[in-house]
């Protein structure tokens, strides 16, 4: 059975730093693409920054200079280090795992088969 678990979603100041990471069991095979997305009340979801299996990262015009994604194959966990939080990254942050061609690049959440429940982060001002 696969599964992805996030975690270290919480509550901080505009200027703070968070790190998520998702803990990922069942998957097989090398090639993957991992990324993370992030869903605010009312809003689409929008894909983060990505990362394949190759190690090579994508992100959002958003997040760059901000956030960093970085994953431990051996410990089968992706993390998503957020810095500089301001308001407009208040939302939902989901893990999400795909084997399909080309999705990395585009961080288009209808090619991620596979989720996470999510996590919850806040950042006030």
């Amino acid at each position: 059975q696969v599964q992805l678990v996030e975690s270290g979603g919480g509550s901080v100041q505009s200027g703070g730093s968070l790190r998520l990471s998702c803990a990922a069991s069942g998957f097989r095979g090398s090639y993957y693409c991992m990324a993370w997305f992030r869903q605010a009340p009312g809003k689409e979801r929008e894909g983060v920054a990505g990362i394949h299996s190759d190690g090579s990262t994508s992100y959002a015009d958003s997040v760059k200079g901000r956030f960093t994604i970085s994953q431990d194959p051996a410990k089968n966990t992706l993390y998503l280090q957020m810095n500089s939080l301001n308001p407009d990254d208040t939302a939902m942050y989901y893990c999400a795992r795909t084997t399909i061609y080309g999705t990395c690049g585009r961080l288009n959440f209808k090619g991620f088969p596979y989720w996470g429940q999510g996590t919850q982060v806040t950042v006030s001002s």
